[in-house]
């Protein structure tokens, strides 16, 4: 690191867990945000901020203005453009020496696992169940760390899904596929804007925690916010052994 980044990052360095190793592991490090919006703003936000040195941006939609009174990174003036497009210069103007690479594209199977496959950590920071499981079968099959999140109305939740361990449940294991959960969107039903920063921060928060190795934290665990009323609870997930996905009989 050079004096300047030394300057910049200086409040990590400070920290005993991170150090100017974990700081530099941080700088070398690539990570993958799937979703601009609620969620993929304030994360996006944090690791660039935090010196994460590879941002890869994907999402195909574009900035609309309902989306201001949530989605942090994003302004009056890019709306309208992609959404990839507007993070990107955000997070230029936060931190120029990240490099941000914008997907304006809605990945495909074949080349979400190639993003999936060149990234350190992942994070899952979409609005639909089919993205959710696709971005948990990429993660999955390379064995990368997934850090996903939900949020909507005033209910939001995350976990880290550690596919470097073999006794990692996965996504499907906590809402399968095939059990017909009930998809609610914010478009229709609203979501309480601060959750989503509360939501997007801790996501990006246990992202920088796997980059440079500290093992405290969201793995293996649910945490649930409730905003209304602040109820927060932690629980413990469980690998399914009979998971589609995961179990015994489908893992390869």
């Amino acid at each position: 690191m050079n004096d300047q980044q030394l300057l910049r990052y200086s409040r990590h360095i400070l920290l005993d867990e991170i150090g100017i190793e974990g700081q530099q592991c941080l700088l070398d490090a690539r990570v993958l945000i799937i979703g601009l919006g609620g969620l993929g703003s304030p994360a996006a936000l944090y690791l660039a901020a935090s010196g994460v040195g590879h941002l890869t941006l994907c999402d195909h939609d574009t900035v609309e203005l309902g989306n201001l009174q949530r989605q942090i990174i994003h302004r009056t003036s890019t709306v309208h453009q992609p959404k990839v497009a507007s993070a990107q210069a955000a997070l230029h103007d936060i931190n120029p020496e990240v490099a941000c690479i914008a997907l304006a594209v809605r990945a495909e199977p074949e080349e979400l696992l190639e993003l999936v496959g060149k990234a350190d950590v992942v994070l899952d920071c979409s609005d639909n169940f089919a993205t959710r499981y696709a971005v948990n079968r990429a993660c999955l099959s390379q064995r990368k760390p997934l850090v996903s999140g939900a949020a909507i109305q005033f209910d939001g939740q995350i976990s880290v899904f550690d596919f470097r361990r073999d006794d990692a449940a996965c996504y499907n294991c906590l809402f399968p596929e095939d059990s017909q959960a009930a998809e609610l969107r914010c478009a229709t039903t609203g979501v309480f804007a601060p959750l989503t920063g509360v939501i997007g921060t801790l996501q990006a928060a246990e992202a920088l925690k796997l980059l440079i190795g500290i093992e405290r934290g969201l793995s293996g665990k649910l945490l649930t916010v409730n905003a209304l009323d602040m109820n927060i609870k932690r629980s413990n997930l469980s690998k399914d052994p009979a998971c589609s996905v995961c179990g015994v009989d489908n893992r390869n």
